[in-house]
């Protein structure tokens, strides 16, 4: 359930200007226990601060937006790459940036199991070499 709140002029001075509306989103959210193997049931609130005035549906698409670059960028980066479990600690940034652009490669030639696809390229070293970069 995604709430909007108009708050301008209800904050102090020092933030007034800056967030113009407040979104409330309620989730009910399913756990499964890996010890019983059962589901249990979380009630989530997230709160989110807006510069600009917004409805509940533009919010909300905002938000879905929000999670879908997180989704389709760290998750894969993390999941492909195993980017979380790098011990690389010196100029860690620059690696980083290597994979985000072995990513943005693969995206750009219609890749749609970056997983498999590193998978194909570490097996066949010229496959990787025959993307076009433009």
């Amino acid at each position: 359930m995604l709430e909007t709140f108009d708050v301008a002029g209800r904050l102090g001075p020092d933030w007034d200007g800056l967030i113009v509306t407040a979104a409330r989103v309620t989730r009910l959210t399913w756990h499964k226990s890996t010890k019983t193997g059962l589901w249990h049931q979380t009630n989530e609130t997230s709160l989110y601060a807006c510069q600009i005035r917004l409805s509940a549906t533009a919010a909300g698409a905002a938000i879905r937006q929000h999670w879908g670059i997180e989704n389709r960028g760290h998750y894969v980066r993390d999941v492909s790459f195993f980017e979380d479990l790098s011990r690389i600690r010196t100029k860690p940034g620059h690696f980083a940036r290597f994979r985000s652009f072995a990513l943005n490669v693969l995206r750009a030639n219609a890749t749609t199991n970056v997983k498999r696809e590193l998978y194909i390229n570490a097996l066949n070293p010229h496959h990787a070499l025959s993307y076009p970069l433009a």
